[in-house]
């Protein structure tokens, strides 16, 4: 496929082709009684935990008034337009979706407080027990959670929750979710598709918790935040935390220990670790400390790791990524983290491993995660297997403008367009513009414990592109211990630690020799397509060059990598991500088929 051709398949997505099904290894075992079992929170993790994954019933209406009939049953956290939901029906932006289940005995409580937790709900959810009104939540990738202890009542209660979702008909943010798919946009998903569960903890807990590392002086700063001391829990408890305390496993033995009062709702506890013990992180050695914490009878598990991501000129003054101070060169592959059975949601946690897995016995060590947040155990196999993470924003915005976003950088890459022009980047909506800075945020705080993650991107191709240098600027402060690509493919506006470039149909180079203190990033190429029957979701093929055998796109990826990407490190290449992971519906240029089956590089 020529450029013109390609460009055509972006701007003018057939949406006209059924899907054939397919499935992965894992949906095909999947059971209803089994569904993503694990802990959904590692970086937090309770003895108490009861997951409520399973069949729940549901309903599809037009009215904000609860249903007096449900239309059937399914299977969650799997959204309604995916096969293994069981529904296999897209949500409309004029529909409200209705989930309903009902809780299990809960007598064995005896003073706990009952914690209800969302890993994601895409992406308007209203929550009500017993049809009282719990908590609401906006935003379709991230976690949140509600005290329901007090809605409960003795036999059985009742959980219902309403979605609406807009999809790419309103301007929040949604990745690559479209409600009439194709090229390079796929199918809109809906609803909950993370983790629903429940853990049972004190009236006194540790709410949030993540770690400030300094690999130069191996100090660590555990924050942890408290349940509000105000909170009418607390105030009736018989219970005095007193004070919080952790400890620290390395290799199996406790390194170190430490304790300080209960003060306030937020604490910070620092603590050195001993130079004999100080282990450093590393794709070839992803060393991770055990830690133990307890507040009262409140007692949780987490880790950390000690590394530093920077940009560091070498001898011949070029800037380079460095991971603990020393150069390292960023073999990455584009994650979009979409399955053709569970669409945003992995069908099992086997899966989120096997596609890290996977990549790594490829000879990559990072895995750009594009335009979606993960569920926290995929971030939790990157750090504990080695996997550097560059991190992606969910963009939002308007309808696009194509032939302004894609065409004519693609034809004309150093096309430069400033970003305060909201009306070209599809950003005049205020509001829409602030909820973006808002989930950005959380976003950031949410994630900001996994130390596998190295770069945040905040835009890509100037889809919903806004004021990068100053959403650059509220990263830094927010987060100053990673790096960032603030606008990955073009409209660069002079921010952030990366030029970068995307290029699929150029012959690869270092074009820009005026780096300054930015490193030269190759944030997307390759695109590479090979179709293979009874493994494909279409029949045609989508991709940037196209090979017609296993045999053929094999030779040309490996000899693409040796002669054309990696001579490239010698002119100061710091970095450089293959597109992509897996197929995806129409797209066919993956180093896996969209099932997962066929290896195409093995």
């Amino acid at each position: 496929m020529d450029i013109k051709d390609a460009i055509k398949s972006i701007i003018k997505p057939h949406d006209g082709d059924a899907l054939a099904p397919l499935s992965t290894v894992w949906g095909e075992q999947t059971a209803a009684d089994n569904v993503l079992r694990e802990y959904p929170r590692p970086q937090l993790q309770r003895e108490s935990f009861l997951c409520l994954n399973g069949y729940w019933d549901y309903a599809i209406t037009t009215s904000k008034t609860a249903p007096c009939a449900f239309d059937g049953k399914i299977l969650v956290p799997f959204s309604p337009e995916c096969s293994l939901s069981g529904v296999n029906r897209q949500l409309l932006p004029s529909e409200f979706l209705w989930y309903r289940t009902f809780l299990p005995d809960l007598e064995f409580l005896s003073g706990k407080r009952v914690i209800l937790h969302f890993g994601a709900i895409d992406y308007h959810a209203g929550v009500y027990i017993n049809r009282q009104p719990v908590t609401s939540h906006k935003g379709g990738y991230l976690p949140f959670c509600a005290d329901i202890t007090d809605f409960l009542t003795d036999g059985q209660n009742e959980l219902l929750i309403k979605v609406k979702d807009p999809s790419d008909e309103g301007c929040q943010p949604r990745g690559k979710q479209t409600l009439h798919r194709g090229g390079i946009f796929y199918t809109a998903q809906s609803g909950i598709w993370q983790t629903v569960w429940i853990e049972l903890v004190p009236a006194v807990y540790l709410k949030n918790l993540w770690f400030e590392t300094d690999y130069d002086t191996g100090e660590v700063t555990a924050h942890m935040a408290v349940c509000d001391k105000n909170s009418p829990q607390y105030a009736s408890s018989q219970e005095s935390p007193g004070e919080i305390s952790l400890s620290v496993i390395c290799s199996g033995s406790e390194i170190l220990a430490s304790s300080l009062p209960l003060s306030s709702e937020r604490v910070t506890l620092s603590f050195t670790i001993p130079q004999e013990h100080f282990h450093p992180w590393s794709p070839e050695d992803p060393f991770l400390y055990q830690v133990r914490l307890s507040l009262g009878s409140d007692k949780v598990q987490s880790y950390f790791a000690l590394r530093h991501y920077s940009i560091e000129k070498q001898k011949d003054g070029i800037p380079v990524f460095c991971l603990n101070h020393r150069p390292c060169f960023l073999m990455g592959v584009l994650d979009q983290g979409y399955w053709p059975d569970g669409l945003y949601t992995a069908p099992s946690d086997e899966a989120l491993i096997y596609d890290i897995t996977a990549m790594k016995a490829l000879g990559f060590n990072m895995l750009r995660k594009h335009i979606k947040v993960e569920s926290a155990r995929w971030y939790y196999h990157c750090d504990r297997l080695g996997m550097i993470v560059c991190q992606d924003m969910v963009n939002g915005g308007s309808k696009y403008r194509m032939p302004v976003i894609n065409y004519l950088p693609t034809l004309f890459p150093k096309l430069s367009l400033k970003d305060s022009n909201y009306a070209l980047f599809s950003r005049k909506d205020k509001s829409a513009r602030k909820q973006w800075e808002k989930e950005c945020a959380e976003t950031i705080e949410h994630l900001r414990f996994f130390p596998s993650i190295a770069i945040w991107v905040p835009f890509n191709e100037g889809w919903g592109q806004f004021d990068a240098a100053r959403i650059t600027d509220m990263i830094r402060k927010k987060d100053p211990s990673r790096l960032i690509d603030s606008t990955s493919g073009w409209f660069d506006q002079s921010c952030g630690d990366f030029i970068s470039i995307h290029n699929y149909f150029r012959p690869l180079s270092v074009t820009e020799k005026k780096w300054g203190s930015r490193a030269f990033f190759l944030s997307e190429y390759g695109g590479f397509a090979c179709h293979i029957k009874n493994h494909s979701s279409v029949e045609r093929v989508f991709g940037y060059k196209r090979f017609d055998s296993l045999e053929e796109f094999g030779r040309a990826y490996r000899e693409f990598i040796e002669k054309s990407l990696l001579p490239l490190r010698e002119q100061g290449l710091c970095g450089a991500v293959y597109t992509q992971v897996s197929d995806v519906e129409e797209e066919v240029n993956g180093l896996l088929t969209y099932d997962r089956k066929v290896n195409k590089l093995v």
